[in-house]
This record gives structure tokens, sequence and C-alpha cells, in this order.
């Protein structure tokens, strides 16, 4: 997270195209904002659109609006979202999923600072910065002939990769902790603990959904909670198949059904405990082989390096 904080840093301060990587629910569009509010277009617009949601046709109207007659219906002039953020950042989702012609399109606005509404004949010129997302191989699509190369890399002047929340787990004390603050004073619950079973089970967890995935998770378990201790459910087999890879139950932590956070510990430092528990159990059944212990766990190995490094093992 903090190298991923510091990178968004350093490109806002660029006026460069940014290509952000990045399996669904990840977050894409969150660093995309994080991009535009540090960056000296902060107090201009920020406007995004996912280009899998619409047709050809509609795509290129929402993009570069229409005038007035250029099809039945068009009964006034529209300005297209590119005009909308002028001198601010436009956030152009799922990318990958425009199809040529369109492509050819966006290349040319991308080339020329400016557009032409659809039915119209004037130019307008635009100052905006363009950050596109994508949870596609681009460059698979190019040697496919799906996607432009020119394009591509207009795009990709600056790629950012956002990880797959399974390889930063370390990142799931602060989420949780953001997620609660945002939804139990919302429904108005008396919410002041997690179950520690649950703890372990959002730890061990591989959340194929990523961070969207936990927060959806997170937001059900407060709306369906009546005590102060929140519960979270999650597939069992998934979570009991995790732990028992790692060794969580045996020589592992401890973990009992309706247990709470132990006095003195804040969920942090325990989910860190459980963190740690994970790690050694998996060191163990791996005899002391890093990577094996990393296949263990269904992380990278760089990942596993990282969590060794924040523990001193």
């Amino acid at each position: 997270m903090a190298k991923l904080k510091q990178t968004i840093r350093t490109v806002a301060s660029t006026q460069s195209t940014v290509l952000v990587y990045g399996e669904s629910g990840t977050g894409k569009e969150l660093v995309a904002r994080a991009v535009h509010t540090c960056s000296p277009r902060a107090t201009e617009s920020f406007v995004s659109i996912n280009c899998g949601a619409f047709p050809e046709t509609l795509l290129e109207s929402e993009l570069f609006g229409y005038v007035k007659g250029a099809f039945t219906g068009a009964n006034q002039n529209k300005r297209g979202l590119f005009e909308v953020a002028d001198s601010g950042t436009i956030f152009l989702d799922e990318i990958g999923e425009m199809t040529l012609a369109m492509q050819v399109k966006l290349l040319r606005v991308l080339q020329e600072r400016c557009l032409r509404p659809v039915g119209g004949t004037g130019e307008i010129a635009i100052d905006v910065r363009v950050i596109a997302a994508t949870n596609r191989d681009l460059e698979k699509q190019v040697t496919e002939n799906t996607f432009r190369e020119d394009l591509y890399y207009r795009l990709s002047v600056i790629p950012i990769t956002v990880p797959p929340l399974r390889e930063r787990r370390e990142d799931l004390p602060l989420l949780v902790n953001h997620f609660l603050k945002k939804y139990v004073p919302a429904a108005g619950k008396g919410i002041s603990r997690v179950n520690a079973e649950s703890l372990a089970a959002l730890a061990t967890y591989e959340w194929p959904g990523n961070v969207r995935q936990l927060e959806n998770t997170i937001e059900r378990a407060v709306a369906l909670e009546t005590g102060e201790e929140l519960r979270v459910e999650l597939p069992v087999e998934r979570v009991r198949a995790r732990a028992a890879a790692a060794g969580v139950g045996g020589e592992g932590m401890a973990i009992s059904p309706g247990a709470v956070l132990p006095d003195g510990m804040d969920m942090e430092n325990y989910v860190a405990e459980i963190e740690r528990s994970l790690l050694k159990s998996a060191l163990a059944q791996s005899n002391g082989v890093q990577a094996r212990a990393a296949d263990v766990l269904k992380i990278s190995y760089r990942s596993f390096r990282h969590l060794m490094k924040k523990y001193s093992l």
C-alpha cells in the first residue's frame, strides 16, 4: 500500500496518461481518483465512464456529445464527458472492451486534443487528463489485433498495477476499520468490536472479488448485526481450506467460536498475530522453504517476503 501511495503521488504531478491494471474489484477507480485529487487538476472535474457498459454508437455520444438533430431523439445539443471534464480528468474504465472503430476515434482525440460531437462539423478544443483502466491483458489483445497498438502506447505512458487483495493482506486491518467507520454510524448500530473468529476468517479468505467484495461483506454484516460484536459470514469451505492448509487450529493460533478480542489488543494487532501464526505454520509445513510456504498460503512470494520482513521472522 505504501508503495502504491508513493506511485500515485509521483504520477499525480505529471500530465501524462495513465493505464491502471488490476483484477475486478481491486479499486482501480479509487486509484484514478487519488491521482486526480493529488494533481494540479484537483479543483476541476473528475468524470468516469465504464466503456464496457455502452454499445459503440451510444459510447461515442456519451464521450464526445452530439448536436441537435444528429439522430432521432437528439432534440438539443449535449456535451460529452470529455467536454464536461475539460481542465480536469476523465477515467475510462474497462478500456479493453472498446471496439476497434471506437478506438480509432478515441486515439484521434488523444492525439489532436480536440473532438467533434456526433453530427457536428466544428472542432472543440479540450484539455483533459486521461486515466484508463482494465482487467485484461492489453498486450495480448494487441497481438490478437483486438486492441490498437498505437492507442495502447498512447494510454500506457505511465502504467500502474493494483495488486489483488490476496497479495496485500497487510492492508486488511486498515480496510476493515475504514469500512466499519463508513457503515456503522450510517446504520445507527452500536457495534464496538469484531468477533475473533470472524477476524481469522477475514485473514485467511482468498477474496476473489477483492476490495469490492470485502466492502460488500462488511456492509452486509453491519446491516444484519443486532449486537455489539460484529460477526462476518464467508463461504465456510473456502475459509476452512485456507486455515487448514496453513495449520491454523493445530500448532497455530487457536480461535474459539464466539471469542472476542483479547483485553488490551485492538483488531489490527490481533490480525497481525493471526498473520504471524499463519506464516510460522506455513513455514513449518514447508520445511522452512519460503517459496513453498507462499504457495501454501496462496500468496505471491513477494507478498510472503514482505510479511516475513514486517514481522521480523
